[in-house]
């Protein structure tokens, strides 16, 4: 495993919209530890692909890191999309690996499913609420090439 370089603000691949993965071969199952190894590195909660420079739809997750014991959750997810979004809304102070020391609030869906395939290839869904919710958001964004203030920017 190896930890990758995070581009940062003014990187155009933050713009790009990240491509499906056709496979989940060795390099994409590399590339999933990598992204783990290098959001818990930098003490994040969530990376997608496109922060560590590949255009590919894969997100990597774990919000109970950030929990009192820092027990370790990762979470891979290949070609997440979601399929349903509450109407109740929260605001939430985020931040982006991509942006560091940058924060602001945004609103979001509370609740959200989210279909995905896992390293094995098996079609898979999560019904994340709160915290987890508002994660997958912004790092589903960051595969459609949209950035945490973008939200910010348009919600003002």
């Amino acid at each position: 495993m190896a930890i990758r370089e995070i581009r940062k603000d003014g990187d155009e691949i933050l713009s790009k919209k990240c491509r499906e993965v056709e496979v989940i071969d060795d390099k994409v199952k590399e590339l999933a530890q990598d992204m783990l190894e290098t959001m818990y590195k930098n003490d994040g909660i969530g990376l997608a692909a496109c922060q560590v420079g590949i255009l590919k739809r894969i997100v990597v997750y774990d919000v109970a890191y950030i929990q009192e014991d820092g027990k370790r959750e990762g979470h891979i997810l290949i070609n997440p999309k979601i399929i349903s979004r509450s109407k109740s809304m929260i605001e939430v102070e985020e931040g982006c690996l991509s942006f560091p020391d940058v924060y602001d609030n945004v609103i979001r869906h509370e609740k959200v499913t989210v279909e995905y395939t896992d390293l094995d290839g098996k079609k898979r869904k999560i019904n994340a609420k709160d915290i987890e919710a508002v994660c997958l958001q912004h790092e589903i964004d960051h595969l459609d090439g949209i950035v945490f203030l973008d939200r910010v920017a348009e919600q003002k």
